[in-house]
């Protein structure tokens, strides 16, 4: 039995006449005839009754019927439900990031428009390090991921959403608290205790701080390792040295901490959005597309 099948016995029952049905169907009334003839075999019961003057539905025409109009009914919606998925507009998509990426505006923004825009799609999302991130996408444990600047296998690929200033985070009552409001060099820094995060975390943020203490001339004393951006903010305030984070983190208020621009040339940080080289996904190809435009129209509001 073929979906067609169904088609011409719907045709036929709603019409109750075989030339109409058949015009309406695109084919000739004989052909047609022979078709439901053939159902009726398969079926194995008379779904019509015919007559010279009249086709009526028999009591199992009616039942089967209603059946038909349910299976085509069904297998439209299979397919409505395969083409969405294919625009990306169904399913899954797990997203691992960095746990600085929700203190700046544009990466909320950007997956609360995804959410605007797919509202039938489950977003998952994980909360890692960069370095972890990396390692779940290569194992397809993740299909995107939002993540600091590190160094990257071959087979993933990179689109910097944005780029942000470093700056350095100071209890309030610092000496170099006082006067800098218009920022300082981090070798202002060199002997100055550091709370950051260990080199095992697998941040992209601790190679960066290790290049620019290594320009100005020194190596960082970190005197205490915390894995969270917050706890070392934290850990600022209650004066156990001193730290360097993406200026994003300025909108969180934590009593006792303000923050200074670093003013050394490349004293800035990236937001990568990574994804599979090669990915085929259009549920994860939707989302790079839809993040990465919101990205670029925020940056260009902001010029």
């Amino acid at each position: 039995m073929e979906l067609r099948h169904l088609r011409y016995f719907i045709a036929v029952a709603e019409e109750l006449h075989f030339g109409r049905a058949a015009e309406q169907l695109g084919i000739s009334q004989p052909p047609l005839s022979q078709q439901i003839q053939a159902l009726e075999e398969e079926v194995g019961a008379r779904l019509l009754e015919r007559t010279n003057r009249r086709v009526e539905l028999t009591e199992a025409g009616r039942l089967f019927l209603d059946e038909s109009r349910q299976v085509l009914a069904q297998v439209d919606k299979a397919v409505q439900l395969a083409r969405r998925a294919q625009r990306g507009e169904l399913g899954e998509l797990k997203v691992g990031f960095t746990s600085s990426a929700p203190f700046t505006s544009t990466v909320p923004r950007s997956i609360h428009a995804f959410r605007q825009a797919y509202p039938d799609v489950h977003l998952e999302l994980h909360e890692m390090s960069s370095a972890e991130t990396v390692k779940a996408l290569l194992e397809d444990r993740l299909q995107v991921g939002v993540i600091r600047p590190l160094a990257l296998p071959d087979n993933l690929l990179a689109v910097e959403l944005f780029r942000e200033p470093l700056v350095a985070v100071l209890r309030a009552d610092h000496p170099l608290a006082a006067g800098s409001a218009e920022g300082l060099e981090i070798a202002a820094l060199a002997e100055e205790p550091f709370v950051f995060f260990p080199r095992t975390f697998g941040t992209g943020l601790y190679d960066q701080l290790i290049a620019l203490t290594r320009e100005a001339g020194f190596s960082p004393r970190i005197a205490q390792e915390a894995s969270e951006a917050m706890t070392i903010i934290g850990l600022v305030s209650a004066g156990l040295g001193v730290s360097v984070l993406p200026a994003s983190f300025r909108r969180t208020r934590v009593d006792g901490v303000i923050y200074r621009t670093l003013l050394d040339p490349g004293a800035t940080t990236a937001v990568w959005l990574v994804r599979r080289r090669g990915e085929r996904s259009p549920l994860a190809l939707s989302f790079v597309e839809l993040v990465t435009r919101e990205a670029a129209a925020i940056r260009d509001r902001k010029l």
